[in-house]
Parts: structure tokens; C-alpha cells; sequence
């Protein structure tokens, strides 16, 4: 069974489909989606498909990836659709060739897995910006209407205090540590839009969302919510390497794809978005109590080795202010507590 074949899901993607009616204007277009086999953009595909399901006009999905396996695994025999179309793609490649036409695109292809930054950080920033500079290329020479860059929020580097970060407010990144490859791979890819826009007339939108979790994360995710969803899902007790008290802005993944849709079609040129929902802005070990409660099992405390330190996130408070995306007339239909009990739910009936 894949996520799309469980009731709780579609009834998921169903709440969050009214809050992007603009999906009707691109009925008989196209969508690009680079990383389509991973947490955020996997969803992304879902609403599109369920979309096509429920209307006569199709949006057609062209699924950018590395592998056909890795888009088989995801989402199975749905990947014979006639509205789903596999195009190979590897961000970390310069040689990529695509050879179809599409109207919009969704650049969502990165390393994100915080013990492979760590492992390979020049192919986590090179990745980043390559694959940015080749998708704006195509842009260009096909006319493409719009790309959405899929960016972070570590951009935003550390800062004192725990209020959320709003567009436009920095802090501090150690430029020497490379752990900040993915940080700064980000904020060079997101200078690259603008600058494409200012030189070549190329429109993009950019989002930073915040941490993402929901049953369309690999079961090799390490990123905490990801690596805990499924361990409650099988019945194991979580560990918590740290005091659990940073704060982040957690948000479920069809919500942050019902955002990426809404910016992308509604957004303002050349302008990020954070991706947060106000209700979801907790703390690690929340997140943790959360997770706990819904797999009824255990949240237990352990000492971090050095070698997992490295991989840590360094920001402390990285929660996000969504005034700009909520302006544009989105909202988050799921909080923390509801969010991770689906996510756990789905996650037994598919594992």
C-alpha cells in the first residue's frame, strides 16, 4: 500500500485542496517538480493527482528525479498515469537534459539529510546552486511563466531570542563550519533568482519552509521528525539527543505543499515566503510528547556522541512568521497535534 491508497490521506488532501483554488487557472498546463520522489514534493504530486481525480481539465505532472525506481517505490502503479510523466534529473549533474515543455516549475531536488551535509558538504553546495542555475537556464530558453525555489530556513543563520523569524531578518552563519554548506548553498541559489529575474526577465518565487513532517518521508530520513514517526509507528520509545528545548516551525506536508502551490501561483515576483503554521511553532521535545502520545510509546533522554553533534542543526530557534503567506490568502489546515497523529496513523497502515 502506497500513501495515496489510504482513506486518511485523501481525506487530508481533500481539506487542504479548497485552500488553492488557483489550481483551476493552470487546468491544461504543466508542472515541473524536481525532487518529486521526496517529503515535501511527493506531496505536491498527491494534490495534483487528486485534483486531476476530481476534475475533467488535467494538470500534467512531469516528475523529475534520479531514479525511475525511487518514483516507482513512491507511488507505484500510479506512475503509468497518463497525466504523470518521469523525467530524469540530477541536480548535482551539469549535463541534465530535459526535453519537455513545461509551464511551471518546482525546484525541490536538494540534500537535506543532515548526516550527508555533513559527509558530503561541497556536493551539498554545489547541488544546491547548479541545480538552481540549470533550471533557471531552461526557463529561459523554453519561456517557462514561473520557477518556485524550494530554499530554507537556516538561511536565516542564528539569532538571539525565540520570536519568529520574518522575511528579510539575518543572523549569524560561521561561513568557516562546513555544515553551513546546505545554509549557504541556499542563499547563494536564492541570489541567483533574483539575479536571473533583474538580468533575463526570468520570474521566480522562493519558499523557506520551516521542518517538515507527514508519511511521505523516506524511511531512511534521519531528520528528527521523520526518523520518529516512523519509530512510533513500529512501537519503539523515542530518544531525545538534546534537552529538546529549540523551537521550530513544524508543518505538515500537505500543508507546506498547498503553500508551494499557493506562492507559486499567487506570489509575488522575485519575493520569499516563510512556510510555517502559527499553531504548529513548538519545541523539539513537543514534537517528541506529541509523536509519543499518538504511538503510545515512550519519549526517553540520551547524551549525544560528538559524531552526532556535528550533525545538529545549529540554530536554536528557528521559527518562522507567515504574515506574508498568509496574506496571500493561505492557512495552515493542520496542527502539530493533528498533523503528527495522521502522519503516525498513515505510517502504520503503509509500513
Amino acid at each position: 500500500m502506497i500513501v495515496y491508497d489510504t482513506k486518511q490521506w485523501i481525506s487530508d488532501i481533500d481539506t487542504v485542496l479548497p485552500v488553492i483554488p488557483e489550481l483551476d487557472e493552470i487546468a491544461g498546463k504543466s508542472i515541473l517538480i524536481t525532487g518529486a520522489a521526496g517529503l515535501i514534493c511527493s506531496s505536491v504530486v498527491d494534490i495534483l493527482f487528486r485534483y486531476n481525480d476530481t476534475h475533467e481539465k488535467k494538470i500534467t505532472i512531469f516528475a523529475a528525479g534520479r531514479w525511475q525506481k525511487e518514483m516507482y517505490d513512491r507511488f507505484n502503479n500510479m506512475v503509468y498515469r497518463d497525466d504523470f510523466i518521469f523525467v530524469p534529473y540530477d541536480a548535482s549533474k551539469t549535463n541534465n537534459h530535459i526535453d519537455v515543455h513545461a509551464d511551471y516549475i518546482i525546484h525541490g531536488a536538494s540534500n537535506a539529510s543532515p548526516d550527508m551535509i555533513v559527509k558530503e558538504p561541497v556536493e551539498t553546495m554545489l547541488s544546491n546552486f547548479l541545480g538552481m542555475k540549470f533550471l533557471l537556464d531552461y526557463a529561459k530558453d523554453t519561456s517557462a511563466k514561473r520557477i518556485l525555489y524550494i530554499s530554507s530556513s537556516e538561511v536565516y543563520g542564528a539569532k538571539e531570542g525565540n520570536k519568529p523569524y520574518k522575511e528579510g531578518e539575518y543572523g549569524y552563519i560561521d561561513l568557516l563550519n562546513s555544515r553551513n554548506s546546505y545554509s549557504i548553498g541556499k542563499c547563494a541559489a536564492e541570489t541567483l533568482c533574483v539575479s536571473y529575474a533583474d538580468e533575463y526577465g526570468i520570474e521566480s518565487v522562493i519558499v523557506r519552509p520551516g521542518h517538515i513532517y507527514g508519511p511521505t518521508a523516506s524511511p531512511h530520513d534521519v531528520r528528527v521528525g521523520s526518523a520518529w514517526a516512523y519509530a512510533v509507528a513500529k512501537g519503539e520509545d523515542l530518544i531525545m539527543k538534546s534537552d529538546g528545548s529549540q523551537i521550530r516551525s513544524y508543518v505538515y506536508s500537505l500543508d507546506c505543499a498547498s503553500a508551494m502551490l499557493k506562492v507559486l501561483l499567487s506570489g509575488e515576483n522575485c519575493q520569499a515566503y516563510n512556510i510555517s503554521n502559527p499553531n504548529s511553532i513548538i519545541t523539539i521535545k513537543e514534537l517528541g510528547e506529541f509523536l509519543a502520545k499518538a504511538g503510545n510509546v515512550e519519549l526517553r533522554m540520551d547524551l549525544p556522541t560528538e559524531e552526532e553533534r556535528k550533525s545538529f542543526n545549529p540554530m536554536s530557534n528557528s521559527s518562522l512568521e507567515a504574515k506574508s503567506l498568509i496574506e496571500l490568502g493561505w492557512r495552515g489546515c493542520f496542527n502539530a497535534a493533528t498533523g503528527l497523529k495522521h502522519t503516525v496513523e498513515i505510517l502504520k497502515k503503509i509500513i
